[in-house]
C-alpha cells in the first residue's frame, strides 16, 4: 500500500484495503485473547501466593462475568468461516398473505433489522422500498454493509411468523400474520458471474417511499428481470436511473451467484435446507404478542419472553444460537 502506484487500479486497492483490514481485525482478536489469558493467569498466581484470597476469588469472578460476553462474540465470530460470511448482505422483506396486517408485519421487521444494525454498528441502506395500499410495506430491500454483515443475517432466512390483537380488525381478534426474510451476500467484483444482456427485461418507473427530493419527480427507478431464473431486483435509492440500475446488477449478482451455487449442490447432494424452506408454514421464528409475549426459535428451540426488546433489534442471542447449533450439526 506504500507504492506510489498502489490507487492507480482504485478496485484492486478497495480489495487489498478490506483484505487488510479483516487481517487487521484477526491480529486485534488474538492479541485481545492473549491479553485476557494472561490477566486470568495473573489472577491464578496472586489467588495462590494469598494466605487470605477471598476478596481477590470475588475480583477474578467480577472480571470473568465482565469479560464474558466479549469471550462469547469472539467464539460466534469464530463460527463465521463460511465462503461469503465476511461479505455485506442484502436482506430483502416481503409480506404473506394478509393484506395490510402482513404489510404492517413486513414493515416492524424492517424497523427490527434497522435497529439490529444500529446496535452493531453495521451501516444499512434501503435500495428497494414499496408501501403498502394503507399501512406498512409490500416489499423492501437493504444493504447491510460491515464484517460479517452476511455471516449473522444468513441466520435469518425464512419465515417470521406474527401473532397479536390486530389493530387493523374492528373486532379486536387475534390474528396471525406471515412474511419471509431472505438475506444473500454481496459479491464481490473478483467473483465470476456471467450475466448476457439479452436475457434482461429492464424496466424503469417513478420510484416511491421515503428518499431525498429526486425521488418521485422522474423515471429513475429500475427493474431488472433475469428472464432464465425469473429473479427480479430493483433499486430506486440512487439519484439517477444509471446509477439504480449499476447497484441492481450488483445485487442481481450476489442473488444469481447463490442461485447457481444451490443448483450445484442440488446436483451434489441437496438444495441448502435454508433456503428452500422458505414457504408458507414453515417459520424459523414466531413472535407472540397475546395472549402471552414470547419469541421463539424454531430451529435451536431458543426462546425470549421480552418481545419489546427483540422488536428492538436484540437478536444477538438468537443468531449465536443458530450458528452455534449449525456448527455443531456439521
Amino acid at each position: 500500500m506504500n507504492k506510489p502506484e498502489f490507487w492507480n487500479d482504485q478496485d484492486s486497492a478497495r480489495k487489498t484495503s478490506i483484505e487488510l483490514s479483516h487481517h487487521k481485525n484477526i491480529l486485534g482478536r488474538i492479541r485481545r485473547i492473549n491479553s485476557i489469558n494472561d490477566d486470568i493467569e495473573t489472577y491464578f498466581l496472586m489467588i495462590e501466593e494469598e494466605e487470605d484470597s477471598s476478596e481477590l476469588i470475588q475480583e477474578t469472578e467480577n472480571y470473568l462475568l465482565k469479560i464474558s460476553p466479549e469471550i462469547d462474540k469472539m467464539e460466534v465470530e469464530l463460527l463465521l468461516n463460511g465462503k461469503f460470511d465476511r461479505n455485506n448482505a442484502i436482506l430483502s422483506i416481503h409480506p404473506g398473505a394478509g393484506g395490510t396486517e402482513s404489510q404492517d408485519w413486513a414493515e416492524m421487521l424492517l424497523r427490527m433489522y434497522t435497529r439490529w444494525c444500529e446496535h452493531n454498528n453495521f451501516k444499512y441502506e434501503i435500495v428497494d422500498y414499496i408501501s403498502g395500499d394503507e399501512a406498512g410495506i409490500k416489499t423492501v430491500s437493504l444493504e447491510i454493509t460491515g464484517e460479517f454483515a452476511y455471516g449473522y443475517l444468513k441466520s435469518e432466512i425464512g419465515i417470521h411468523r406474527l401473532v397479536r390483537i390486530s389493530p387493523f380488525n374492528a373486532q379486536g381478534k387475534r390474528q396471525t400474520s406471515f412474511a419471509s426474510v431472505y438475506v444473500c451476500a454481496e459479491i464481490m467484483d473478483d467473483i465470476e458471474v456471467e450475466i448476457n444482456t439479452k436475457d434482461l427485461k429492464i424496466d424503469t418507473y417513478r420510484a416511491s417511499g421515503a428518499g431525498g427530493q429526486h425521488v418521485n419527480t422522474t423515471d429513475s427507478a429500475v427493474r431488472i428481470t433475469h428472464l432464465p431464473t425469473n429473479i427480479v431486483v430493483s433499486c430506486q435509492n440512487q439519484r439517477s436511473q444509471i446509477q439504480n440500475r449499476e447497484k441492481a446488477l450488483v445485487i442481481l449478482k450476489s442473488r444469481l451467484y447463490e442461485h447457481y451455487e444451490a443448483e450445484r449442490q442440488k446436483e451434489r447432494d441437496a438444495e441448502e435446507v435454508s433456503k428452500t424452506d422458505i414457504g408458507w408454514g414453515n417459520q424459523i421464528r414466531s413472535y407472540v404478542f397475546h395472549p402471552y409475549q414470547m419469541v421463539k426459535d424454531h430451529r435451536t428451540n431458543f426462546e425470549i419472553g421480552n418481545t419489546d426488546k427483540v422488536m428492538d433489534g436484540e437478536l444477538n442471542d438468537f443468531m449465536n444460537a443458530y450458528l452455534k447449533l449449525n456448527a455443531e450439526s456439521e
